[in-house]
């Protein structure tokens, strides 16, 4: 029977806890102990007989029991209902839409099939609906070198190998030649993952269509998946299709932690550093409602830092605004934490002073999540503490849940705030 708990960031889970009707038993607590020693992951820190998770979200599915790790800005308590946490998954999936982490084939991207309450569910139904689509319009050949025992010579004979099989079928030749066939590596990691999907899918309404992928998917040979597998694709105008169905494969089969003991407690984890998620999202808020005469980047580098051998080291605010018509620079950093009314760390401060002056900028700022406030400030030169407005850095924080029933007015209501305090 499929369990599913759902928690947020930063919440502790411990053994035999019951959430939402479910028991954290031991196997689960075991599995994801085992996960943890063997991939150092940072998706949760282990204390005595529970586990604490950290600023990543998503899901994590061990056997038959799917953990749901949600995000959580307020500084209220989590109140497990059920329209708080549609609230903030619904907000979950908007941003990882926004940000590119869920994206498919434009042809195929209409409405789900399912109305999913997991993460995991949407990803899986994804990458199905991928397939279907590659199968009803096509799947690619290309060719390949097969070494195999024929009755008709063609391409090389391999000599040895001819005469170790063919040492009494004067008829047959041992060749290597070139097939032009459905079975190549794309096919082969589309073929592995619907076989994982098959072993480890605990949603009853995806269950049909993965059984009806297996039977109309050509058989592949199994192949042990890792990263480089994935370089060894090159994306061609003919195989461009491909690329979203192969993305999402990479992430399940990557993250995918078989339980080789029994087979009962595979871990997969879909989980996403929030820092990053919330970097991006207001870099991508920023670009989609920019000004004309605006242009909005990041990881812009500059070098700080040389040795005697020349090695480097360099700065990277998460996000440049320069205005085109003047030279005007805003660099912003974005902190994925809740201020709850306090200034920010000196750590956090003293980074933005560096940006303000490698980047001549005319202000920085600091963006947080939480209640929506805007604090301006300035540094204090040494021998200065007038007020001249020079060294401006100020603080923003963006109520993320202004409006979630379209992430499209949050991205325009994050973009106006900050361009309204800080530029114009």
């Amino acid at each position: 029977m499929k369990k599913t708990i759902t928690v947020y960031e930063h919440q502790s889970i411990k053994l035999n806890q019951e959430i939402d009707g479910f028991k954290f038993d031991a196997n689960t607590l075991l599995a994801l102990q085992q996960y943890s020693g063997s991939h150092g992951v940072p998706y949760y820190s282990l204390i005595h007989n529970g586990i604490r998770f950290n600023e990543y979200v998503g899901v994590i599915q061990v056997g038959n029991t799917v953990i749901e790790v949600l995000p959580k800005a307020d500084n209220n308590h989590p109140q497990n209902s059920t329209s708080e946490r549609s609230e903030w998954r619904n907000l979950l999936i908007g941003m990882l839409r926004a940000t590119g982490e869920i994206d498919v084939h434009a042809t195929s991207n209409s409405t789900l099939k399912i109305q999913t309450n997991s993460i995991l569910d949407l990803y899986f139904e994804l990458f199905i609906k991928e397939t279907e689509w590659l199968l009803r319009n096509g799947l690619i050949k290309q060719y390949r070198k097969n070494a195999s025992n024929l009755t008709t010579l063609k391409g090389h004979l391999l000599f040895s190998k001819n005469i170790q099989h063919n040492i009494v079928h004067a008829e047959r030749f041992f060749v290597n030649h070139t097939t032009y066939d459905l079975q190549h590596l794309i096919h082969t990691i589309l073929y592995k993952t619907i076989c994982v999907l098959n072993r480890i899918n605990t949603n009853s309404l995806l269950k049909g269509r993965i059984s009806s992928l297996l039977l109309n998917f050509p058989e592949m040979p199994d192949l042990k998946v890792n990263e480089s597998t994935f370089k060894k694709i090159v994306f061609t105008r003919k195989n461009e299709s491909y690329k979203k169905v192969l993305s999402i494969s990479k992430l399940l089969l990557l993250r995918l932690h078989p339980d080789i003991v029994n087979g009962k407690n595979d871990v997969l984890a879909l989980m996403f550093d929030m820092n990053l998620l919330w970097e991006k999202f207001v870099y991508k808020s920023l670009r989609k409602h920019k000004q004309q005469d605006f242009l909005v980047k990041d990881q812009v580098q500059r070098t700080f830092w040389e040795s005697e051998d020349k090695t480097k080291t360099k700065l990277i605010p998460d996000i440049v605004i320069q205005n085109i018509s003047n030279g005007e620079r805003f660099v912003l950093d974005t902190k994925w934490k809740n201020l709850n009314g306090k200034n920010p760390s000196p750590e956090d401060l003293r980074q933005l002073y560096v940006y303000h002056k490698y980047f001549e900028a005319k202000q920085v700022a600091l963006i947080y999540p939480g209640a929506e406030s805007f604090k301006s400030g300035k540094y204090l030169e040494p021998r200065r503490f007038d007020n001249d407005p020079i060294n401006r850095c100020s603080v923003i924080c963006l109520e993320i849940k202004k409006d979630n029933k379209r992430i499209d007015n949050l991205q325009k209501y994050i973009s106006d705030y900050i361009v309204g305090k800080m530029i114009i």
